[in-house]
């Protein structure tokens, strides 16, 4: 019997390798920038063309390259970052494994140009699916200008995979945010199909936060600062009333690298616990300087994920940093007792005039001086005056009691007839106008913790989950009414304007259409940012600013081509945003129109997304349990 194990050719492994390195456009952008910073360049410009699908062009003015050193950055495993195991324990550049120029073309056409700043000739090689075509001597800029085309053009799979360009696009800007954030002290210009969304200017931390997400983050972040022998922390973070729902800002960098680190977010997010609501998350963006032997880059070959040696003691340096920095600018809220809403605290004035403007001398004490012989008249009429005070102070304490006595009997609480396990519940947001009676609870529907609506089945007892059975309902009155184009807007007295981010922005302008079939009148204002002038009339008072991001992260997540898919995308964020929620109280009306309408549509048992509406525990359940 023959070898069957044989050694792959470097093409094949290196289309592997792609796998993990190169997923989509955005990741081939992340490779290429940081070599090119990697270089030294101060300005780095990203051309694109379809996504990056079609082309992907960056062009910096770093140190450039031999024609010889041209020709090896394309093996695998060559870098001129390392030369031995050691050196990994020192990093200071981003790259350094030598696998992200081999797998860029094992998967595309490549075009490199490049020459170094002191020769006056450069060289031009062109290399497709890891196959060299031609290298050759050309005139060309210092620094080096990468051309990647039709990616995946050999990897068919891959390719087809891709998302729609738009959401590809969105990833793209989400990257270049990212590198954008790490290398301040660099110009970055980004270019798509001629038009240019970002162009960046160096300077500070704070300076291309706002460049990239807006003027109006400039009064809603506060410095945090600290220096250790273990870390140095820096960076920024929210002022909580600035919490956002969905698409916060949270970045963290070490050592001028991006990160991921699910630990230190938990972190953070423990400094606000007490500040902002659950569902809700604060921006910020953090950067970690440490000792480059006290972390390990080499986990993953995107090198986003990181450990630390002295993981522990930084997140409690990285809590005792944000709230100190929470304290001194005011963020955490205190106590306002001149609040409207605040409770009436009753002052007690006692009827005896004997108690009335009582004054205590602290400073005396009639025995003070008890160990002389002789007291003089003086001292014995302080000593009266003394006595008298406080039992002036005792009679008070005295009605004090007589009061609190009082307070207990009139509290108790008065119970009518033997109703005591009924309580009269509060009208809901679905018709408040409804309020029902002691003796209408004693129905076959109620509810249990202001979350599941309990009713009998024939088979045992039936749960239904109150949010998502109104999702399912207003998930099948919107899509129909979209279908036919009889989902009307209504009007905005005072428009809302919602500001996005530039990889938001992509998205939502590659969706407007379909958005405006389904009720919403919006208009781009120019910087990302868009008035909301009208809603579909059938949603009712929803936070709209929330609905229309859910679309945009639903979207984004799901890359849909379809229009229909879009379509039903659009009407789930909309029916999830306008559901009633849990832990909203319903009136026995409420609860039996959503049963009502409920059983009357063709899938009842599960919202759009897979989710279970209805359980049903069955007789049999119940009896065993007794």
């Amino acid at each position: 019997m023959s070898d069957v194990i044989k050694l792959l050719p470097d093409s094949v492994a290196n289309q592997i390798a792609a796998g993990e390195v190169i997923q989509r456009p955005a990741s081939v952008i992340k490779e290429l920038v940081e070599n090119a910073v990697d270089a030294g360049a101060t300005e780095i410009k990203i051309i694109l063309k379809d996504a990056g699908r079609t082309l992907i062009q960056v062009v910096d003015n770093g140190c450039g390259m031999s024609a010889t050193d041209a020709r090896l950055a394309f093996e695998r495993h060559a870098t001129s970052k390392i030369k031995q195991a050691a050196d990994l324990f020192s990093l200071h550049t981003m790259g350094f494994r030598g696998e992200a120029l081999a797998s860029i073309a094992a998967i595309a056409q490549v075009d490199l140009r490049t020459m170094r700043r002191d020769e006056t000739i450069g060289t031009r090689i062109i290399i497709t699916g890891s196959k060299v075509e031609s290298q050759q001597p050309e005139a060309c800029a210092p620094g080096s200008n990468m051309m990647v085309k039709n990616l995946f053009f050999n990897v068919p799979a891959r390719r087809k995979f891709l998302k729609k360009d738009s959401v590809e696009l969105s990833n793209i800007v989400h990257e270049f945010e990212r590198l954008a954030l790490v290398n301040t002290d660099v110009e970055l210009t980004l270019i798509h199909n001629d038009v240019t969304l970002h162009q960046l200017m160096r300077g500070s931390l704070k300076q291309r936060i706002v460049e990239l997400f807006g003027k109006s983050l400039d009064h809603q972040l506060i410095p945090i600062g600290t220096e250790t022998t273990i870390v140095k922390l820096s960076g920024f973070v929210g002022l909580p009333e600035n919490a956002r729902r969905r698409g916060a800002l949270q970045y963290f960098f070490v050592n001028g690298r991006n990160m991921r680190h699910p630990y230190f977010h938990k972190a953070v997010m423990q400094c606000y616990e007490q500040l902002i609501p659950t569902e809700l998350q604060p921006n910020y963006f953090i950067n970690f300087e440490v000792d480059p032997e006290t972390i390990d880059v080499n986990i993953h070959p995107t090198k986003n994920e990181i450990k630390f040696e002295n993981e522990q003691p930084i997140w409690q340096i990285l809590v005792a940093a944000i709230k100190e920095s929470l304290g001194k600018f005011n963020a955490v809220p205190s106590i306002n007792f001149d609040a409207d809403d605040a409770p009436e605290i009753p002052a007690f004035t006692p009827d005896s005039t004997a108690t009335h403007d009582i004054e205590l001398d602290l400073s005396y004490n009639p025995f003070k001086d008890s160990n002389k012989s002789t007291t003089t008249p003086s001292r014995i009429n302080n000593a009266t005056q003394w006595q008298s005070k406080q039992s002036g102070l005792n009679a008070a304490t005295r009605d004090w009691n007589k009061l609190y006595t009082q307070f207990e009997q009139d509290t108790q609480p008065v119970i009518p007839d033997n109703r005591l396990l009924y309580s009269e519940p509060q009208p809901s947001a679905l018709n408040s106008q409804q309020t029902i009676s002691i003796e209408e609870t004693a129905s076959a529907v109620m509810q249990l913790k202001n979350r599941y609506i309990l009713s009998p089945a024939k088979s045992g007892l039936m749960i239904i989950d109150q949010h998502r059975a109104h999702v399912r309902i207003l998930y099948d009155r919107y899509f129909s009414l979209a279908d036919s184009g009889t989902l009307n807007s209504q009007r905005i007295i005072f428009p809302e304007v919602l500001q996005l981010t530039a990889a938001q922005n992509v998205v939502l302008d590659s969706i407007i259409d379909d958005i405006i079939l389904l009720g919403f009148d919006l208009s781009y204002l120019g910087d990302n940012s868009w008035a909301i002038n009208g809603i579909p009339s059938a949603i009712g008072e929803v936070n709209t600013s929330d609905m229309i991001l859910k679309m945009i992260e639903s979207i984004t997540d799901s890359g849909e081509e379809l229009k229909s898919s879009l379509k039903e995308k659009i009407a789930l964020s909309m029916a999830n945003a306008a559901a009633i929620k849990s832990g909203q109280s319903l009136t026995q009306q409420e609860m039996e129109t959503i049963i009502s309408d409920l059983f009357k549509l063709p899938t009842p048992n599960y919202t759009p997304d897979g989710k279970t509406v209805v359980s049903i525990i069955s007789i049999d359940d119940i009896v065993s349990l007794f």
